[in-house]
């Protein structure tokens, strides 16, 4: 039946309090809010994300923040104050595509970049693009390129659980997905070993090469 592919499902149980006002920079649908639960699913083909969008709503008692629906993929977040509302929702999904969360595929890390004491310019110009914290001189940045680029909400959140940082941008969307986190360098350090460990940790399907 299916010609629906599962590129990310995940489920953050607590969005951190930078990660819900990220979220909420980029939201088109409902904000959410710190301390909600929230599931992320990244489809291919994208239309198809209308539908299950439908389903998931219909499901149980959730708020869609994100939607977003290119040709080729497709992602929704809904979150709700309940872990139990948001896992149900994700569940209807799964069982409308009649798909398991092994069906996903695995997160493939593309890039680790940190770079130490940033300098002046160089911050100016990622400040100039973001929609989160800003990095500042002396920061260390780390940067985070994934496939399936819906893993990247994951990952930052996941940051801000592990230590003290800035979320600077989130890019969960697209053919690759990226997390810009800056802050004190043992601090970066800290969320970089954790968010990588808890990637790679993720059970699914293998991707395929590294390039769409």
């Amino acid at each position: 039946m299916n010609a629906i592919s599962l590129r990310t499902y995940v489920f953050l149980d607590s969005l951190q309090l930078q990660m819900a006002s990220f979220l909420a920079t980029v939201s088109k649908g409902y904000f959410p809010v710190a301390g909600q639960a929230c599931t992320i699913l990244e489809i291919s083909p994208g239309i198809e994300i209308n539908r299950l969008t439908d389903i998931a709503l219909k499901a149980t008692d959730v708020k869609p923040g994100i939607q977003i629906v290119e040709r080729l993929f497709g992602l929704l977040e809904v979150h709700s104050d309940s872990q139990g509302y948001a896992r149900q929702a994700g569940a209807a999904v799964l069982k409308a595509i009649e798909m398991s969360e092994e069906d996903r595929m695995k997160p493939t890390i593309m890039t680790s970049q940190l770079i130490k004491n940033i300098s002046d310019y160089h911050a100016q110009m990622i400040n100039k693009v973001r929609f989160g914290n800003m990095v500042l001189r002396g920061d260390t940045l780390y940067v985070l390129e994934m496939q399936p680029a819906g893993y990247a909400y994951y990952a930052a959140n996941e940051a801000e659980k592990a230590s003290r940082i800035n979320i600077i941008n989130v890019v969960g969307f697209g053919s690759f997905g990226r997390v810009y986190i800056a802050g004190d360098e043992a601090e970066v350090l800290v969320s970089k070993e954790i968010v990588e460990s808890r990637l790679l940790a993720i059970t699914g399907q293998q991707v395929a090469g590294k390039s769409e």
